[in-house]
This record gives structure tokens, sequence and C-alpha cells, in this order.
């Protein structure tokens, strides 16, 4: 069984036009895929997300570390990636420390698209304080606006369904150096964390940038990845500004072509 497509085109009826004449005629659209994604370790299931089928690996590895199942990719010891009947299990083995660790914090989740909270079963586990950010990374005011400016570049799988999120990581001196997409924008997150991690990056060396809003969720995924600057193209809540300032974390958001705004800790973006 071969796995699907991350994006594949079906038809449509188009109704409009200028003028206000409302023309009517069938065409294609190109649409992402989403599939039911099984997350496993040692054979039991943990969490079934629904995802793009598109670098699933990094995203279990980066789902694994956001969830605290491992504390380095090294505990992750092999992922397999297999097509299923009603979706994706993607298969996971452990090191036995990991193992212990996911024994205690095993819970099921059958969340929508990109849910970031599902299967939290209290406040205290949903809003934990947050370690404080030690990155020294720092960027220019044209830097922000060049990485915004390549992270849409980049999105090829939005360029052709206009309806994934993408989160990317840039470095000063490089550039843009990873994207991850996905239907949803915690998957896209987490497959980020992965491919740094497979990588060998570090996210405390660069920004992290993101095509979506800021949620809780959101800086809460950007500070356990060691992130010292998160960037988004989008407003942020309230809530995440104020988590972003409790861990030191520098938040900017509403990054466009023409400008941004600092929510807190400004002292990583230089004059």
């Amino acid at each position: 069984m071969d796995l699907p497509p991350p994006a594949l085109e079906l038809p449509r009826l188009a109704v409009g036009g200028p003028g206000g004449v409302m023309a009517r005629g069938w065409g294609q659209r190109m649409l992402p895929e989403e599939v039911a994604v099984s997350l496993t370790y040692d054979r039991a299931a943990y969490a079934v997300m629904m995802a793009t089928p598109l670098d699933l690996e990094d995203f279990g590895l980066g789902f694994s570390l956001a969830e605290g199942v491992v504390g380095e990719a090294a505990e992750l010891t092999a992922i397999e990636v297999l097509p299923v009947e009603l979706g994706i299990e993607l298969r996971m083995t452990l090191a036995e420390a990991a193992a212990g660790r996911t024994v205690e914090r095993r819970r099921r989740m059958a969340g929508p698209v990109g849910c970031g909270l599902c299967g939290i079963e209290s406040l205290e586990e949903a809003l934990r304080p947050l370690p404080p950010v030690a990155a020294t990374v720092e960027v220019c005011a044209a830097d922000v606006l060049a990485m915004v400016s390549a992270l849409t570049s980049a999105q090829r799988l939005n360029h052709s369904t206009r309806a994934v999120h993408a989160a990317g990581f840039w470095r000063p001196g490089r550039g843009l150096i990873a994207v991850r997409e996905d239907v949803g924008r915690h998957n896209a997150l987490d497959k980020l964390a992965g491919a740094l991690a497979h990588a060998g990056e570090r996210a405390a060396d660069g920004v992290v940038v993101i095509s979506s809003r800021v949620s809780i969720e959101m800086v809460q995924k950007a500070v356990l990845m060691g992130a010292g600057i998160l960037v988004a193209v989008s407003a942020p809540t309230a809530l995440a500004v104020r988590a972003a300032a409790s861990a030191a974390l520098t938040l900017v958001a509403i990054a466009r072509d023409d400008g941004f705004e600092v929510f807190s800790e400004p002292r990583r973006i230089r004059a």
C-alpha cells in the first residue's frame, strides 16, 4: 500500500466574475490531503492526529520532542511510516529510558486538524511554566522582512493549494535553511522541530518563522525547541504574548512586507 499524495486535483464549480456577472464554470482545484496519522511507541497507541502526509519522519520526531516523550533525537531509535486501511501508522521505537517515561505520560488523542492541546487533562499541564530561553541570536529589521518573504516563496505546497501552513528556520548569514508544511500549523512546527533535530541544527542559532497566528501552543513549542526568536505573519493572542515574555522569547508578529510588531524581548531585534 502506497502513501497518499500530499495534494490532489478535484473538480469544482466556480461561480463569480468581474462586474457582478455571476459566471459559472467547471474546472480543477488542487487541494491538500489530510490523513489520520496514528502515532505509536513500541506498538502502543499514543495519539491520532490529522496531518498532511508529507515529511512524517520529521513530524514523528518533532512531536515526540514537544510531548516530552524523548529528550533528544537519539532516544527515538526507529521511525516507520506504514500506510494502513484508515490512514497511516507512524510506528516509533524508543530507547529504554524514554520507554519508561512514555508509560507515565501516555494518553490518547483524536483531535481536529492542528489541535495543539488535545487530550491535555489539567489546566496545570496545559499552562505549564516554560523554561527561560537562553538563545543570544540577534537579527535586524531587514532580516525579519527577508525571512518572511523567503518563507512565502518557499511554500511549494501552499502555492498549489492555498490551504496549508508553513514553519521555517532562518539562520543569520545563511538564510532560510528548512521549511515544513502541513494543514495544521502545530503539525508544521512539529515537523520543523524534527527536521532540525535530524539535521543536528540548534533552534537557538536562528529564527523560527511561521505563516500562521501565534497561539499559546506555538509559543510553547518554540520555547521547548530552544528558539530565541519567533516570527509570525499574523497576530498573537494575549496569552501567547504573556507566555513569550515569561520565557524571555522574542515574539515578532504581524510581519509583512512593509513592517512588523515586536511584543516581547525586543533586545534581540537590532536597530
